[in-house]
């Protein structure tokens, strides 16, 4: 699938609640929430779906959605790449496990720079969203970008106006390399924004960068490949300038912990590793432990299964990084937690 058609498919969901992939049939999965993941799962659909003969019908509608509507019970399973807390998953009787993990991104417009021309440091990014720093041409720029003609154009800052768990990712990085943005603005995935504007979902921030001269917003990697926007490097933990890439991501994720985190809980930014990207995360499914509709949420499970044996070179081609085995293990294990109105486990991946 052309992102031209995701993005535009995608709006329309947010817009009018519009289904995702195809026509709704009985049989299709339903689900809602994170833009982060939409690209690969649109793939996974698509194939599942000539296999199954069994759609997906998926709102992308951003992580803060996605969790009120699993919640609410009006799907069956909601996405969020902002993780739950262990005692929010006992409230809600939920079970959370992750799909992928993927980067955030800083993207630009700005004429006659390619990808990967300029780089920030954390705490330039920082200022530069707290408006503190207002051109391009500004002298913290300058300095980490010697010999470089920088415009003096007027720096236009374009976040997310929606519940995010992409926005989670990059503040959560924010709070973690810059005291001011900590103390002042904070980590979550909706922020008082001291500047800017905003645009819902992965898809509206791409788009709006790309219609405004001299903008700077924050995308999922295959968001801003797919739509072919000016990525900046960045500076990460051990001081080392890295691009975006496949292999930055497994770096941010090679020392993830899955096995002792409640609910597979991982934050994965500003992590250590001379090849690290710094802002990295995981995507999560939450699904509750005892569904209102057995059949519906053990179907999820048997797509999400099918996309553990089968979407790791889908998810790659997209840039996204799959789960090793042994998470996929400890995910499985996990799903026990699913049951019916008998007690037994809704799903057995052996079958």
């Amino acid at each position: 699938m052309k992102h031209k058609s995701l993005t535009l498919i995608a709006a329309s969901a947010i817009l009018g609640g519009a289904t995702i992939f195809g026509t709704v049939l009985a049989a299709d999965i339903s689900g809602a929430g994170a833009s982060f993941p939409y690209p690969v799962y649109a793939k996974w659909a698509d194939s599942y779906k000539k296999q199954t003969k069994i759609g997906l019908n998926y709102q992308s509608i951003g992580s803060g959605g996605g969790i009120k509507q699993i919640v609410a019970k009006t799907v069956t399973f909601g996405a969020t790449d902002s993780p739950l807390k262990g005692e929010d998953l006992e409230k809600n009787g939920l079970v959370q496990f992750p799909t992928v993990i993927g980067g955030v991104v800083p993207v630009v417009n700005l004429d006659g720079f390619k990808a990967g021309q300029l780089k920030l440091d954390g705490d330039t990014l920082a200022k530069i969203f707290l408006g503190d720093i207002k051109t391009w041409d500004d002298a913290a720029i300058k300095k980490l970008n010697p010999g470089v003609n920088l415009p003096s154009t007027a720096i236009a800052i374009v976040h997310r106006s929606d519940g995010s768990g992409t926005t989670f990712i990059f503040t959560n990085y924010l709070g973690k390399v810059s005291k001011d943005w900590d103390e002042k603005v904070g980590v979550s995935t909706a922020v008082k924004w001291p500047a800017g504007i905003g645009a819902k979902g992965n898809e509206g921030v791409a788009n709006t960068v790309a219609q405004t001269k001299g903008a700077i917003g924050y995308v999922e990697y295959a968001y801003a490949k797919q739509n072919k926007l000016t990525h900046l490097n960045l500076v990460n933990k051990d001081g080392k300038t890295v691009e975006p890439s496949i292999a930055a991501f497994q770096a941010a994720a090679a020392g993830a912990d899955w096995a002792n985190a409640k609910g597979f809980n991982v934050i994965l930014t500003n992590q250590p590793g001379e090849k690290t990207w710094p802002i990295a995360g995981a995507t999560f499914i939450l699904i509750h432990k005892q569904p209102a509709d057995a059949a519906a949420a053990a179907d999820a499970l048997k797509f999400f299964d099918w996309a553990y044996k089968n979407g790791a070179k889908e998810a790659e081609a997209l840039d996204y990084v799959p789960l090793p085995e042994s998470t996929i293990a400890l995910i499985r294990k996990a799903w026990g937690e699913i049951k019916g109105a008998d007690g037994k486990p809704l799903y057995n991946h052996g079958s």
